[in-house]
């Protein structure tokens, strides 16, 4: 089947905008592919795994990001979950920041291709762009382990801000890994989201990251010692 077909099978019925979704993110992985070759993208190819792997992990939760103004997608590598999101939620501005400058050309070529409006790429670090960027959410998805994640991102999370980081099933451990970094940089962990990818393809996770000291934090935290 082609890419276009998977995602048609793979994607859920209520899914926003689902009709412009598959037939741009069928084009998003067709453009990936052609690249691949030179560029070493994903190791992700064939159109069953790629729809379910790629496209569905990338907007299964994709309320969590419904009421943000603007998303940088930190890493994003070739797109992943930053181009689905978009496709799914257009009224909301990306950032794709990627420092690989391959990676980087390819992004500003397939968004500039598939013309997508609200999205823009940035050939920087996560860490620069979220220092020259006011964004109300950060995003990312191949994110180092939690103990190294939160130093790196919580400078940027600021009151109001957030960051969600696509993890696996065995995320509380890397939660309870992170203990001393979250409580040194005042920040606070919770799963927000958990689903099961079709085809035995795994468990996902969501992780919220904020920062420490609202009062709904601190009683979320006293109720889970």
């Amino acid at each position: 089947m082609s890419f276009v077909e998977e995602l048609e099978r793979a994607l859920p019925a209520d899914l926003p905008h689902r009709a412009r979704v598959i037939e741009k993110a069928g084009q998003h992985l067709e453009l990936i592919v052609a690249a691949n070759e030179h560029l070493n993208l994903t190791r992700i190819t064939s159109p069953r795994e790629a729809a379910v792997k790629h496209v569905l992990d990338a907007v299964l939760p994709w309320r969590l990001f419904a009421g943000a103004k603007t998303v940088v997608d930190a890493g994003s590598g070739p797109g992943f979950p930053g181009v689905p999101l978009s496709l799914v939620l257009p009224e909301v501005r990306f950032v794709l920041a990627e420092s690989v400058q391959k990676k980087a050309r390819f992004l500003e070529a397939a968004v500039e291709q598939m013309e997508l409006a609200s999205v823009r790429v940035l050939p920087q670090r996560a860490e620069d762009v979220l220092r020259a960027i006011r964004a109300d959410t950060v995003t990312a998805r191949a994110v180092a382990p939690l103990s190294r994640a939160v130093g790196l991102f919580a400078p940027a999370v600021k009151a109001g801000t957030r960051a969600l980081f696509y993890k696996g099933p065995d995320v509380e451990t890397e939660i309870e890994q992170a203990a001393t970094e979250t409580r040194k940089n005042r920040m606070f962990l919770r799963v927000v989201d958990r689903y099961e990818l079709p085809d035995g393809f795994g468990t996902r996770t969501v992780v919220e990251m904020t920062r420490y000291g609202r009062l709904e934090d601190r009683n979320d935290s006293a109720r889970s010692d």
